[in-house]
């Protein structure tokens, strides 16, 4: 490395001291830089760049943090969910010898950048990309710094499954957010004997007309129940036009994920249009505890916000904002722990970029950190207590106790029904009191407050109904019948009634999915049927008999000879001879007693018969 490289080196990490490939002279400097990648004007954005701020803030005026060592922060604005700015975005902050970065938000961009944080060792901490598949081994570099989609999924499906609807419609954006969340969705409904009857993909660039075009096929399907997992950019949207193609009526489910919740908790000023279209939505957040600690920033967050931090005014705290804030710690404990390890801020040349030399991107200033896998490590051993609470990793790289409030949209305003947790399941008891009790909450039953539900109804939709473009279901009914109480057309129709149709009827109304071909009638069971289709279990006694007429005769003590006819007595006699035959001539050349006088044979052979 020549000396201006050295130079501008030292001048990048802010310490004033000569750093060369391999060691450093200092094992505390005076300044770290990291980096963060989001989207400033997005619902997450707004809230995580003051949360963010905050956090660098109060890690630097620490004396108990870093021991000195004050935390340069480097943000930039990808302004959309586009990989290619990511991209960019990433390359201007690993110019700067960035340590760790604060992000990315979308899922989309996390997976591009990481491949950069793999082959440059800079760890990726992201407090708002939830895709369940950037935990893989693929990322070691990637630590998320939230809760996964996985659990988020479960608690969808813990949510089907607690109503005992069977099928759902999945609305998602067709990236890796939306695929692999639905995805997860997928496995965790089949673990409760349900599934996604039909998915609805969408363009991540669409536009009004591909949401109608969508909408229009999901209100021809059968089912009502519709999970939306999409950005909180278009959800408002989509829940409008839902709304005036008259599909967020009575007997529709809508649940959405944790971005309506972000969008609630975010703008307290919704207009009156936009909160008629999520009337009896039910959507998740991410639940953290009530501590003494959170309650300290949520006071302290009005004036965060109203100090001219936000360009939007104020703002309201979102749980990323949470996860936003404690993310700065957590990468700072781990800072602290890799100095009091004895390790160096030091990069290397990545001898695989010499070959692009120059140009504006300047790929040859990138180096490779070479403490990057012992922070990364540092980072997943981190056990601490953040404004979300207990913040530590699981072996398989998610944060412990992964939990969530079940909220209801009701008016201008909305009401937690109950919380979901990674432990206990569905309750309307926090998570954290369920986990302090001495005997678990293994015996807790799933439980969840009142709904209201679309349409102003608080009586639980069933969920389905008969599809209007599907092939319709075509019922038997034998016309020649025994018993007309049973079943037998109505006179001067096509229609047919009786006691088998009004049970048949009645079980049809009750069933929580739509029915297959059916008969319904007073049909004997045989066993050729049996071969071709499923009978129930028959609900009344038969009402056929076989009569005969019966000779009434006297009894006497001979009366067990009638059945003995004079052929039967024949028959009787012959077969007596013919097995005598038989043992007569198996048994007299070896038996004596077969021997001698033809009457005295025939005497042994009657007696060993009769014995």
């Amino acid at each position: 490395m020549g000396g201006g490289r050295e130079d501008e080196l030292a001048e990048r990490l802010g310490c004033g001291l000569f750093i060369n490939t391999s060691t450093s002279v200092s094992t505390r400097p005076d300044v770290v830089n990291i980096g963060a990648i989001f989207s400033f004007n997005s619902s997450i954005g707004k809230v995580s760049k003051v949360a963010i701020e905050s956090a660098i803030e109060d890690v630097n005026s620490n004396p108990e943090v870093l021991v000195g060592t004050k935390l340069k922060l480097s943000m930039q604005d990808t302004k959309l969910s586009s990989g290619f700015l990511g991209i960019v975005e990433a390359l201007r902050l690993m110019e700067n010898y960035t340590v760790a970065i604060l992000g990315p938000q979308y899922s989309v961009m996390a997976h591009v950048i990481s491949h950069i944080a793999n082959e440059l060792h800079v760890p990726l901490l992201s407090y708002a990309a939830t895709d369940p598949t950037l935990n893989s081994l693929q990322f070691p570099y990637f630590v998320q710094t939230t809760q996964s989609d996985l659990f988020q999924m479960a608690a969808v499906a813990k949510i089907v499954a607690y109503y005992e609807w069977q099928d759902v419609i999945a609305i998602y954006i067709d990236d890796d957010h939306g695929r692999n969340g639905v995805a997860a969705l997928g496995d965790k409904l089949a673990e409760k004997r349900c599934k996604i009857s039909y998915k609805v993909p969408m363009s991540p660039d669409l536009t009004h007309n591909d949401i109608t075009n969508a909408l229009v096929k999901v209100a021809l399907m059968e089912s009502r129940i519709i999970i939306l997992h999409i950005y909180d950019t278009w959800g408002l949207e989509v829940l409008d036009v839902a709304r005036n193609m008259q599909i967020m009526g009575s007997g529709y489910v809508w649940i959405a994920t944790d971005w309506l919740s972000t969008i609630l908790d975010t703008d307290s000023s919704l207009s009156l249009s936009k909160l008629d279209s999520i009337q009896g939505v039910l959507t998740l957040r991410m639940h953290t505890s009530d501590s003494d600690i959170k309650k300290s920033f949520v006071s302290r967050w009005r004036n965060l916000t109203a100090a001219g931090d936000t360009d939007n005014g104020l703002v309201g705290l979102n749980s990323y904002g949470l996860y936003a804030y404690d993310t700065v710690w957590l990468l700072a404990h781990a800072l602290d722990t890799f100095f009091e390890q004895g390790k160096n801020i030091s990069f290397s040349n990545d001898s695989c970029l010499n070959e692009f030399h120059g140009g504006k991107l300047r790929f040859d200033a990138m180096s490779i950190f070479e403490g990057g896998k012992q922070l990364r490590d540092n980072i997943l051993q981190v056990n601490m207590s953040g404004v979300t609470g207990p913040i530590k990793f699981t072996p398989d790289g998610n944060l412990i106790h992964p939990s969530y409030e079940v909220i209801n949209v009701i008016g201008t305003g909305y009401r937690t029904i109950g919380y979901w947790s990674n432990s206990s399941g569905l309750s309307v008891v926090p998570p954290e009191k369920l986990n302090a009790q001495p005997n678990g909450s293994i015996s807790i039953q799933p439980s969840l407050y009142g709904v209201i539900w679309p349409g102003q109804t608080t009586q639980k939709p069933r969920g389905w109904v008969f599809s209007s473009n599907g092939r319709q279901l075509r019922v038997g009914v034998p016309i020649h019948v025994s018993y007309s109480e049973f079943v037998s057309r109505i006179e001067g129709s096509d229609t047919f009634g009786g006691y088998c149709i009004d049970v048949y009827n009645a079980a049809k109304d009750m069933l929580p999915y739509p029915e297959f071909d059916a008969v319904v009638g007073d049909i004997t069971i045989t066993t050729n049927r049996t071969k071709i289709v499923d009978f129930t279990q028959p609900y009344i006694e038969s009402g056929l008999v076989v009569v005969a007429p019966v000779l009434k005769l006297n009894s006497s003590a001979w009366a067990f000879l009638r059945p003995f006819t004079p052929t039967m007595w024949c028959v009787t006699g012959i077969s007596f001879l013919l097995v005598g035959a038989v043992i007569w001539i198996l048994e007299r050349r070896t038996n004596d007693e077969f021997r001698g006088p033809s009457r005295k044979q025939f005497v042994t052979i009657v007696w060993i018969e009769s014995s």
